[in-house]
């Protein structure tokens, strides 16, 4: 069992930046970051692989965010920049144990607890 623990979230205004951070406690082979609003399904924002460090956005990100891992630690960064009211949501880190991009959350195998993100106009 692999336990994921995000941090980083916060209220911020439009155009600013934050980073979010989500460690975990043992290997997997992709990990991902995904986003729910009130009243809308989850979905993908941005997935990188841990083999070789390819990556993956959302059109609604490309651009402005930046998924990031950190081996030594085992911990993988959503930078996010350039922050959008509709950014606002909580921010979940997955992670899977099959080798390849996923984009569908029911396919990740670990999840983490959430952090709230809010952006205001």
């Amino acid at each position: 069992q692999v336990q994921l623990v995000e941090s980083g979230g916060g209220l911020v205004q439009a155009g600013d930046s934050l980073r979010l951070s989500c460690a975990a406690s043992g290997r997997t082979f992709g990990r991902a970051w995904f986003r729910q609003a009130p009243g809308k399904e989850r979905e993908f924002v941005a997935y990188i692989s841990w083999n070789n460090g390819d990556t993956y956005y959302s059109d609604s990100v490309k651009g402005r965010f930046t998924i990031s891992k950190d081996n030594a630690k085992n911990t993988v960064h959503l930078q996010m920049n350039s922050l959008k009211p509709d950014d606002t949501a909580v921010y979940y880190c997955a992670a899977t144990r099959t080798v390849g991009l996923i984009v569908l959350p029911r396919e990740y195998d670990y999840w983490g607890q959430g952090t709230q993100v809010t952006v205001s106009s």
